[in-house]
């Protein structure tokens, strides 16, 4: 089957979109002195600064590209993944017309998003196992699917996604396909990054968020074709990256091996509250994880969670998906968080 024409997915507006450029983006060569961007040159109160930062993060994407094996030119940093899921919309989607397609249960932001861009949101739900319905997403495609969203690891269940199937739709969707790995750091299963060329339409998420431990940073990592990501240049904010968050993120991009050693006690712990978790008969499953929490069926999810945020611990109730019925989210902390958690679960036992 014939490759995607990327451009022909692009929204008229969009592609003869004329971006801003500031001088720093226009400028080539070393300066000396800063004359054109209104700052203030006196420095600042905290430090500096007072100067506006990289539009482009290229030192935080060259570090990133040592580390991914990706050249820096197919990496796009957005303000959170968020960021990255709603410019897809604003790229590829025109309000009113267009649809994308979602697996619920996933990460609840991509219908959010849409709904913001007012782009019709097509919910084909995983299987009974979590996995995609094909032929259920096939049948939902039209010519006005732009996108179609797959979380892997996914977003609330924990389990990655069959990768052939999702080859399958590589194959033969001529849109937009976004794979969402924010957890991809916690499975044995490869990243679909060595799929990009492959595959035009491809775009794969990352983040620095969950194994990287930089939430409040928030760096969203795209990786794509170079024509998506000059595209994804185009109608971002010209500084949306700022400077704490470059200089912080290259700091921890030089602390792999402090990462890889948290990685392995999260799996650890995941594994070991796993085995706690399952000898309460309130619990009636705990489903398979590729991620950094278990989704953790109970035969009162409800009264469960009330029960641990009156002890002042905060899980995620799910119970509300398609799926995940009398369902908890439960992220896996510290050994000593997780002590915590099953020592209250056992005086709920108790009761």
């Amino acid at each position: 089957m014939s490759k995607p024409d990327i451009i022909s997915l692009v929204r008229n507006n969009i592609r003869s979109l004329k971006p801003y450029s500031s001088a720093r983006h226009e400028f080539t060569g070393k300066a000396a002195v800063f004359l054109d961007a209104n700052e203030n040159a006196f420095g600042s109160p905290t430090g500096a600064f007072n100067r506006y930062p990289d539009p482009l993060q290229w030192q935080l994407k060259f570090q990133l590209a040592r580390i991914k094996g990706v050249p820096a030119e197919n990496i796009f940093i957005g303000n959170g993944s968020d960021e990255v899921i709603d410019l897809a919309y604003r790229i590829f989607c025109n309000p009113g017309t267009d649809n994308v397609i979602i697996c619920p249960p996933t990460y609840g932001m991509y219908e959010v998003s849409g709904n913001i861009n007012d782009v019709e949101i097509r919910k084909v739900n995983l299987t009974p196992a979590f996995q995609l319905n094909l032929e259920a997403i096939g049948n939902a495609i039209d010519e006005q699917t732009k996108l179609l969203f797959i979380c892997s690891p996914n977003n609330p269940t924990g389990n990655s996604l069959d990768k052939a199937g999702i080859l399958k739709l590589l194959q033969h969707f001529h849109g937009i396909v976004i794979i969402d790995e924010a957890y991809i750091n916690y499975s044995s299963e490869k990243t679909f990054i060595s799929e990009l060329m492959n595959y035009p339409n491809l775009i794969v998420m990352q983040t620095l968020s969950k194994a990287w431990g930089m939430a409040a940073l928030r760096l969203g990592l795209c990786y794509a074709s170079m024509d998506i990501i000059d595209l994804f240049n185009k109608v971002k904010p010209p500084y949306n990256i700022n400077l704490a968050s470059q200089e912080l993120g290259l700091q921890a991009l030089g602390q792999v091996d402090q990462v890889n050693e948290w990685i392995r006690l999260t799996i650890s712990e995941r594994n070991r509250l796993k085995n706690n978790l399952l000898k309460f008969s309130f619990v009636k499953k705990v489903y398979e994880s590729d991620a950094n929490f278990l989704l953790v069926k109970f035969i009162n999810a409800g009264e469960v969670y009330q029960y641990l945020a009156t002890n002042k611990i905060v899980v995620r109730n799910r119970s509300h998906e398609s799926g995940c019925e009398d369902c908890l989210r439960i992220t896996i902390g510290t050994a000593g968080e997780n002590k915590q958690l099953i020592h209250l679960l056992n005086q709920y036992n108790g009761k």
